[in-house]
C-alpha cells in the first residue's frame, strides 16, 4: 500500500495497515495480502478495502446472532469485546514482556528463581495476574469452565489440553532416550532385497535410529510438548489424563469440542519410530517388486502383478506361506492400498515381528523388514494399541473430538498410519479421530492427498489439522547431521503455498461430496495465527461454495493469541476453537516458557495485537466502559445454547 494512501486513512487504521505492511516485508510476504481474493475486493480502493465487512450467509434456520467479519482483522471492539479491562491491561502487559529480548532468552532461570525467592504463595499469585492468567484456563477441569463458557458465549468453541509438562534437564532427557534405543540397535539385519544404493539406504535409514546429539526431542523446538518415556505405568496415567480431559470437554462443550493427544506419550516412542522404518522399507520393495516408483495407492497395481513377479525370480506361490502374505494385502477393485493389513494389526493379535515380513527376492524365504523385536517389546506395542483404542472409544461415546499432534519426521509415518486405521474403525459415523497435517513438510500434499483417497476407498469420514509445524529447525539440523535430504521447504514462501495447496485439495474433496449430499464426509481444522492464511480461506470457502454452516471447515488459535482472529471469526459464524490448556502453576511452566519464547519471535505479529489492545483501551476510556462487564449471546456454529 501506497505510503500516500496511508496518509489519507484515520489514524487507527492507518497504524494497523502499516503495521500489517511491515510484517508483510519482514516475513517475506508478498505485496498484496492474501485475503484480498473476493472479486468484490480485487479492484477495490485501499481505504475501502479496510473498511470492507463480509457476512456469513446464515442458513434459512440459523437465527443466532451473528456479526459482520472485518477481513483486515483490525476491529478491535470485536476482538476484545470477551475481556475485561484488566484483562486487557494484562495482555498489554505479557505482549510487552514477550517483546524484552533479556526476558525471553533466560525465562526459564527466572520463572525459577522468582518461585525461589518469591515463595510458592506469592509466586502463584504473580503469575495468575500476568502469564498464566493470560495463556492458561486454570488449574483444574471445575476451574476453567469460566473461560469455557465466557468463550463460547462469545462464540468460540474449546480444545482442552492438560498442559503439565515433565520438567527434567537436557542429559536426563538424553540417558533416558539412549537406554531406551540400546537393547533394539545391533539386532536388526539389512535385507538383502533393498533396492536403494548403499549410501542412499546408509543415509535414509539413519533418520530412524537414535542419535545421541538429538535424543533431547525438546532440542530447537518450542512449539510443542514432548513426551520422555518412563515407564507403562506413566503410559497408563497418560491416558487418563487425556480422558479427563474428554470429560472435561464434553461437559463444557456439549458436544462441539477437541480434546488433543501426542501418541508418543501412549507408548514407548522407540516402536513408531521402527514402524516408520517399516514404512519406509515397504516403500522400497514395492518398488524393487513392481518397478513402480510413485505412490502406491495410485498405481493400479494388484496381486497379479506381485504373483508374475515371483514367478519370474522362482518363487513358488502356491508356498502357503506367500500365498497368505499375498491374500492379506488389503485392495479393492482400484486396486493395491496397502502391502499389509494393518487394520488386521490393531485390531487382532498380530505380532509385528509375524506381519512385517516379505518374500526375498534372492532366497524365496519370507524374512522381516523390522528389526528384531523382543516379546517385551511386543508387548508394549499391544499396550499402546490398547490406549489408543480406549482413548477413541471414549470419544465416540462421550462425542468429543480427538486430535492427533504431529511429531517428528522419524516417527510420523508410523503416527499417521495408526491414526488413520483408527479414522477407519471409530470414524463411520462422523468425524472423531482427526490427523495433523505440517504444512512445512515437502511431502505434506502427497501425504494428505493419499489419505484423502483412502478415507474415500474405504468409506470413513475424514478429519485433518492442518499446521504449519512445530519441529522445522530440529528437522534441519538432524537432516544435515545425518546426511539425508532436508525434509523441510526451502522457504516460508514455499510452506505458505503448500498450506494453500493442501487447503485447496480438501476443498475440492468436499466440493465434490456436496455435489453428491454428503457435504460432512471430510473435515478440516485451520490451526493458523496467520492472517493471510485465515483470509485466504475465507475466501476460498466462498469461492468453492462453502458455507460456515455447513460445518467442514474450522479455525483454530491458541488462548491468549491472536484473539483479533478468532473472536471475530466466531462473532461472525465461522466455526472457530481456542486451544486450551490448564494445570496447577508451578507443573506448567515449561508450557509458559515455550509460549513466551514463541511470542518472543514473532514480535511483528505481537506488535498488530498491542496497537489494538491500545486502542481498545483508549476505547473504553473515552466512552466510559473502564468497568466494562463482557456478556456474549453468541452460540457457536454447531453447539446448542447452554
Amino acid at each position: 500500500m501506497a505510503p500516500v494512501v496511508v496518509g489519507l486513512l484515520p489514524r487507527s487504521v492507518a497504524t494497523c495497515v502499516s503495521a500489517q505492511r511491515y510484517a508483510r516485508l519482514c516475513w517475506g510476504l508478498s505485496r498484496r495480502p492474501a485475503f484480498a481474493v473476493s472479486t468484490r475486493l480485487k479492484s477495490t480502493p485501499a481505504a475501502a478495502l479496510v473498511e470492507e465487512n463480509t457476512t456469513v450467509d446464515a442458513s434459512p434456520h440459523d437465527n443466532n446472532k451473528r456479526d459482520s467479519l472485518d477481513l483486515t482483522f483490525c476491529d478491535h471492539e470485536a476482538a476484545f469485546k470477551s475481556k475485561t479491562t484488566g484483562e486487557v491491561l494484562r495482555a498489554l502487559l505479557v505482549f510487552k514482556l514477550c517483546g524484552v529480548e533479556y526476558l525471553v532468552k533466560n525465562n526459564e532461570q527466572l520463572l525459577k528463581l522468582g518461585r525461589t525467592i518469591l515463595g510458592n504463595k506469592l509466586f502463584v499469585a504473580l503469575m495468575k495476574a500476568t502469564f498464566y492468567g493470560h495463556f492458561v484456563a486454570g488449574e483444574d477441569q471445575i476451574k476453567i469452565q469460566p473461560t469455557l463458557e465466557r468463550l463460547h458465549s462469545f462464540g468460540v468453541k474449546s480444545i482442552l489440553d492438560y498442559s503439565v509438562e515433565e520438567d527434567i534437564s537436557s542429559e536426563t532427557a538424553e540417558r533416558r532416550e539412549m537406554e531406551l534405543h540400546q537393547s533394539v540397535g545391533s539386532r536388526y539385519k539389512p535385507l538383502p532385497t533393498s533396492c536403494e544404493s548403499k549410501a542412499e539406504g546408509s543415509n535414509v535409514l539413519e533418520r530412524y535410529t537414535p542419535q545421541r546429539k538429538f535424543a533431547d526431542r525438546r532440542y530447537q523446538v518450542s512449539g510443542a510438548r514432548t513426551y520422555f518415556y518412563v515407564n507403562e505405568a506413566q503410559c497408563e496415567k497418560n491416558m487418563e489424563t487425556f480422558i479427563n480431559c474428554m470429560d472435561a470437554v464434553s461437559d463444557a462443550t456439549k458436544g462441539t469440542g477437541f480434546a488433543a493427544i501426542k501418541m508418543t506419550a501412549l507408548g514407548r516412542p522407540q516402536v513408531l519410530m521402527q514402524l516408520s522404518e517399516v514404512i519406509y522399507r515397504t516403500r522400497q520393495y514395492f518398488t524393487q517388486v513392481t518397478g513402480e516408483s510413485g505412490p502406491m495407492m495410485f498405481s493400479d497395481i494388484n496381486t497379479d502383478v506381485f504373483e508374475k513377479r515371483f514367478r519370474e525370480e522362482n518363487i513358488h506361490t502356491d508356498n502357503p506361506a506367500i500365498r497368505e502374505w499375498l491374500d492379506n494385502m488389503t485392495y479393492d477393485t482400484k486396486g493395491l492400498i496397502h502391502l499389509f493389513s494393518w487394520s488386521g494389526l490393531i485390531d487382532a493379535n498380530i505380532l509385528l515381528s509375524d506381519l512385517f515380513r516379505v518374500p526375498n527376492l534372492n532366497t524365496g524365504q519370507m524374512e522381516p523388514i523390522i528389526s528384531a523385536l523382543t516379546t517385551e517389546e511386543e508387548e508394549m506395542f499391544k499396550n499402546m494399541m490398547r490406549r489408543l483404542h480406549t482413548i477413541f472409544r471414549y470419544a465416540r461415546e462421550r462425542d468429543v473430538r480427538v486430535m492427533v499432534d504431529a511429531e517428528q519426521t522419524y516417527f510420523q509415518p508410523a503416527i499417521s498410519r495408526l491414526t488413520l486405521e483408527m479414522m477407519k474403525k471409530y470414524n463411520q459415523e462422523k468425524a472423531i479421530v482427526f490427523n495433523t497435517y505440517q504444512c512445512y513438510l515437502k511431502e505434506t500434499l502427497n501425504n494428505l492427498s493419499l489419505d484423502l483417497e483412502q478415507s474415500y476407498r474405504q468409506k470413513f469420514f475424514f478429519g485433518a489439522k492442518l499446521v504449519r509445524g512445530a519441529y522445522m529447525e530440529q528437522e534441519r539440523a538432524r537432516a544435515d547431521e545425518l546426511g539425508y535430504e532436508d525434509p523441510v521447504n526451502p522457504s516460508y514462501e514455499a510452506t505458505t503455498q503448500m498450506y494453500h495447496d493442501c487447503l485447496e485439495e480438501c476443498l475440492r474433496r468436499i466440493k465434490f461430496n456436496k455435489s453428491f449430499g454428503d457435504t460432512q464426509k471430510i473435515a478440516i481444522m485451520i490451526a493458523s495465527h496467520n492472517e493471510d492464511t485465515v483470509g485466504y480461506t475465507v475466501n476460498k470457502m466462498q469461492d468453492y461454495g462453502i458455507h460456515p454452516q455447513d460445518r467442514v471447515i474450522c479455525f483454530g488459535q491458541l488462548l491468549g493469541m491472536c484473539d483479533h482472529i478468532s473472536l471475530p471469526l466466531g462473532q461472525a459464524g465461522y466455526s472457530v476453537y481456542k486451544y486450551v490448556p490448564y494445570g496447577p502453576v508451578n507443573e506448567v511452566l515449561p508450557y509458559l516458557s515455550r509460549r513466551a519464547t514463541e511470542n518472543g519471535s514473532i514480535l511483528i505479529k505481537l506488535e498488530k495485537e498491542k496497537q489494538l489492545l491500545k486502542r481498545e483501551l483508549w476505547r473504553r476510556i473515552t466512552h466510559g466502559q473502564m468497568f466494562y462487564k463482557p456478556k456474549g449471546n453468541y452460540i457457536p456454529v454447531g453447539a446448542r445454547p447452554h
